[in-house]
């Protein structure tokens, strides 16, 4: 029951009137497939749109928030689901900081997404950011065979070794889509963009989701150059005690 007013209160702050957020910047969700290569084609984005990216550092200042330390949040980050804790014979304790984690993290990712324009991996930062008008999600995908062969050179490991641990992390971050959106998301569902990355390259996917924020910048009648001051007054700002 607590962790259902818990998501409840969460859920307030994403669905403020339109007319509350219009003021907000531009927020890129990024989803990924995993071996589609969506942490380099974000990288690469930031790069490009001169603005931050949050994925390990969401770790971070979730920790902070959580007075956990930051290697007890990777543990139950992505990869967490119900099923995957079956076997802990600590299941409960496991469950209860997990659940507090994540409330944690989401409470990262809601601020970040009314405070600076960024881009945000994974972390079901994009069902906790649906109702934003100002927000631009992203899945980076491709097909499974590319996926495989991609970590599979990547990691220096056999194709059959690939194909178990490409099946394995995308049950995984499935599974936690499915786990802490109740069942009401998936990592397909309400994007904006779906951009494969073995049809385009890292490259192409880069240039058509910079497209899509440019033009939600004019939409809003912003200037990218002042997006990116506003981003990087933001992110310069001390970050303890967020």
């Amino acid at each position: 029951m607590a962790i259902k007013k818990r998501k409840h209160a969460l859920e307030k702050r994403v669905v403020a009137p339109e007319a509350e957020r219009a003021g907000q910047p531009v927020v890129i969700t990024i989803a990924r497939d995993f071996g589609a290569e969506g942490h380099e084609v974000g990288k690469m984005l930031a790069t490009e749109l001169g603005i931050p990216l949050y994925d390990n550092e969401l770790l971070v200042r979730s920790a902070l928030r959580a007075d956990e330390t930051v290697d007890k949040m990777a543990a139950y980050d992505e990869q967490l689901a119900a099923e995957n804790l079956a076997f802990l014979p600590d299941q409960f304790d496991a469950r209860t900081l997990a659940d507090k984690l994540f409330e944690k993290m989401a409470q990262v990712i809601l601020d970040l997404g009314s405070t600076e324009s960024c881009i945000i991996e994974g972390r079901l930062s994009d069902y906790l950011l649906r109702r934003n008008p100002n927000h631009i999600a992203v899945l980076v995908t491709a097909p499974l065979e590319d996926r495989i062969t991609i970590v599979s050179e990547k990691r220096g490991i056999t194709r059959k070794k690939g194909a178990k641990l490409v099946k394995r992390m995308q049950r995984a971050r499935e599974q936690f889509y499915k786990r802490y959106s109740a069942g009401k998301w998936k990592m397909s569902d309400g994007k904006d963009l779906v951009v494969n990355r073995a049809k385009l390259g890292r490259q192409g996917c880069v240039d058509v989701i910079a497209a899509a924020y440019r033009s939600k910048l004019r939409e809003l009648g912003v200037f990218e150059e002042e997006a990116a001051c506003a981003a990087e007054s933001a992110s310069a700002e001390p970050t303890a005690e967020a």
